[in-house]
């Protein structure tokens, strides 16, 4: 599998396989037609918080990486990196859509660091925790 990453505002190709969109916001002034976007899972994106925090201290970026680490490891993110996942597997090309203007340093590279293995997933993230996430969901319904 091969993962890349894009910003949102560059033009879409054929090339990008399937192209999922990592952030919580719509890119401002951009139509959907025109992001040609395949799958937008919003809870991979950082908090809006934590989004905030870091776009006030971009010198912070190992601490931005740790606490979104650590949010990967919450249920909702975790099952979301779990369809990620899932759709790597059964894809080619996967492209990690983002709209952050600095493309080295934002979530999207993380993400596409833990999917070529670069890096061991968050503690309590992954097809794991994302199964036991789903349970417990289903627990609480019932």
């Amino acid at each position: 599998m091969a993962i890349a990453l894009k910003r949102a505002y560059e033009k879409p190709s054929l090339s990008d396989g399937m192209r999922v969109l990592v952030d919580r916001l719509w890119p401002r002034g951009l139509s959907k037609q025109a992001a040609g976007i395949d799958v937008w899972l919003r809870d991979l994106a950082p908090s809006t918080e934590l989004r905030r925090w870091f776009h006030a201290r971009p010198g912070m970026w190992p601490v931005f990486r740790k606490r979104y680490l650590e949010e990967l490891a919450q249920a909702e993110a975790a099952a979301a990196l779990e369809e990620l996942y899932r759709v790597a597997r059964t894809r080619k090309k996967v492209t990690l859509i983002f709209s952050s203007r600095n493309s080295d340093r934002n979530n999207a590279a993380i993400l596409k660091e833990l999917m070529e293995g670069m890096r061991k997933p968050p503690s309590g993230a992954g097809p794991a925790a994302a199964a036991r996430g789903k349970a417990r969901a289903v627990r609480s319904r019932g």
